[in-house]
């Protein structure tokens, strides 16, 4: 089975900096693309920053300037560095992983458990 592990997270205050990782393990055949999101309570979970297999980066337009993520194909790992936080960067940030666990089995997405980040003014 797959399991996708966050740390990193925790309280900062306004104007400070965080930075999340995300490691995959199990059965994992291929990794393709990887990425962020975040819930805040009565929200949906919107994505925050993506990152393909060949490095080529989204961000919404509420991190852009701000966030920046990067992945380690070799650890399976994905990393989101936040700089400038504000408080309405408060949220629960999950991690997820697109990728295939065996050569048979067809692409799929994986989420973490979450990650609490919390930014005070």
């Amino acid at each position: 089975q797959v399991q996708l592990v966050e740390s990193g997270g925790g309280l900062v205050q306004a104007g400070g900096s965080l930075r999340l990782s995300c490691a995959a393990s199990g059965n994992i055949f291929s990794v393709n693309s990887m990425g962020w999101y975040r819930q805040a309570p009565g929200k949906q979970r919107d994505v925050v920053a993506t990152i393909t297999s060949g490095g080529t980066t989204n961000y919404a337009d509420s991190v852009k300037g701000r966030f920046t993520i990067s992945r380690d194909n070799a650890k399976k790992m994905v990393y989101l560095q936040m700089n400038s936080l504000k408080p309405e960067d408060t949220a629960v940030y999950y991690c997820n992983v697109a990728l295939r666990s065996r050569s048979w089995t067809p692409e799929r997405s994986y989420w973490g458990q979450g990650t609490q980040v919390t930014v005070s003014s």
